[in-house]
């Protein structure tokens, strides 16, 4: 009964993603309708949806940094809750838009809004579950985030743009219909001295009877190493070496070219000439992402973190090229299909790989005094490299054509193969032995470097 619980909370909990999902697969079957003249009054040029897709990621990453002070101070489920607010408004926005810039504030809104999620969704569930199950509570946001996707991808094809933009705005009221029943974090309540509450939310999540003694004690053992002074622990070697492999991570998972084709996959399938209908494959683009969840929550831990990097930056590598090269040779040869079977394999190796594992990895090489923080970091900084993606990939496409765009997306994904032999495997360490590890490989570079210095 409390696995089933907490599996409850963690799902409930986790729809956040789900909104995200959709504010981001929003872009791709709009984008059609809006230039058909079938979405508002007016039709935007291409640099104006270009703003469109991409000020969602640029609002995204307004909200990441102040998101730790906010979830600390008004709690994990309040802020959850409350942004739904926004969240709302900024559909309404895109809903009632009469001209460009409301559907442009819109996206902003909506993308600030649910750029919390990132962080917050991952916090709650690891802080409501317990060590055994945590690695399922937290691919918990990666399955709704994929199913968002998939929705607004199935009802963009098929209903109105108005009645489409109307769905999204309801999906947050069902959101916080479920999740105000939820419990907030035992760990806010025992940083805000509040141990009764805790216990109580505890005994929801563990059962009755559970001894929830060791837990309690635990929360406030971390409690109390975030009183340590902040700008000695960010400078420690291990952070800012943990700060490279994260940042680097976040920026390929963004280079590697996934939300321009999530924000343009619409219009990617139209300029391929398929033969099939491109909402119909940005649907099967959609139910492939969700599908390769599965593996890779069911994998990750008995295979390890790199070799699943490994293999997706080549198989992501060897897609892109097969694009380029449908692009620029093969375009008049009658193979319509192979597009769509790159981008598919695309899609699912990037899912198994670097659609996942670098949070994973960033909340597993952080010591917690300085995680939410880094988080904030690596999360806004994600966004960032998200909002110039999206930005920049109409432009190359319409200066330098698909074939070349996609064969620079292969030269990153390349780059992202070779960089994953510097990530360290964390599979089956605790953080102690993640952290000697960091140390060690630091005490090792600093050593070549005094040899060569002599």
């Amino acid at each position: 009964m409390c696995l089933k619980r907490q599996y409850v909370a963690g799902l409930i909990g986790s729809l956040g993603a789900l909104c995200l999902g959709m504010v981001m697969g929003w872009s791709g079957p709009a984008e059609m309708l809006i230039a058909k003249g079938k979405g508002y009054s007016f039709v935007p040029t291409s640099d104006e949806f270009g703003w469109i897709a991409s000020l969602m990621t640029l609002g995204a990453a307004s909200t990441c940094l102040p998101v730790g002070y906010m979830a600390g101070v008004l709690g994990r489920k309040m802020v959850m809750i409350a942004i739904l607010i926004p969240l709302m408004l900024g559909w309404l926005l895109i809903t009632a838009a009469t001209h460009v810039l409301m559907v442009q504030l819109g996206r902003y809104v909506t993308g600030a809004s649910v750029g919390v999620y990132c962080v917050l969704v991952q916090i709650y569930c690891t802080e409501i579950s317990e060590v055994k199950n945590r690695g399922v509570m937290g691919s918990f946001y990666q399955l709704w985030l994929t199913i968002g996707i998939l929705i607004s991808y199935t009802v963009g094809a098929y209903v109105p743009l108005f009645i489409f933009n109307i769905f999204s705005t309801v999906v947050p009221l069902v959101y916080f219909l479920l999740f105000i029943w939820m419990p907030e974090t035992p760990a806010y309540y025992v940083q805000k001295g509040k141990t009764d509450k805790a216990e109580k939310a505890l005994h929801w999540l563990r059962g009755k009877d559970a001894d929830i003694s060791a837990d309690i004690q635990a929360i406030s053992i971390e409690i109390k190493k975030e009183k340590v002074n902040i700008r000695k622990a960010m400078g420690r070697k291990t952070t800012l070496k943990g700060l490279g492999i994260s940042i680097t991570l976040m920026a390929l998972q963004q280079f590697i070219g996934i939300n321009a084709i999530a924000f343009y996959s619409t219009s990617i399938f139209e300029e391929a000439k398929t033969g099939i209908p491109s909402e119909v494959c940005t649907i099967i683009l959609g139910i492939v992402g969700c599908i390769a969840v599965a593996p890779a929550i069911m994998f990750i831990d008995r295979c390890g973190r790199r070799i699943f990097l490994f293999v997706a930056a080549a198989v992501m590598c060897v897609m892109h090229f097969l694009m380029g090269a449908y692009f620029h040779w093969l375009r008049d040869k009658n193979v319509g299909w192979m597009p769509i079977l790159a981008i598919c394999i695309f899609v699912f190796a990037f899912s198994m790989g670097f659609g996942y594992l670098p949070w994973l990895i960033m909340a597993e090489i952080f010591a917690e005094d300085v995680k939410p923080l880094c988080a904030a970091i690596c999360g806004t900084l994600n966004w960032i490299f998200g909002f110039t993606v999206t930005k920049l990939f109409p432009i190359c496409l319409s200066v330098a054509g698909p074939a070349i765009t996609f064969w620079i997306f292969a030269g990153i994904a390349l780059l992202a193969f070779f960089f994953t032999f510097v990530v360290p495997e964390t599979k089956g360490k605790t953080l102690a032995e993640i952290q000697e590890e960091l140390q060690a490989n630091c005490r090792i570079k600093g050593a070549s470097t005094i040899r060569l210095m002599i």
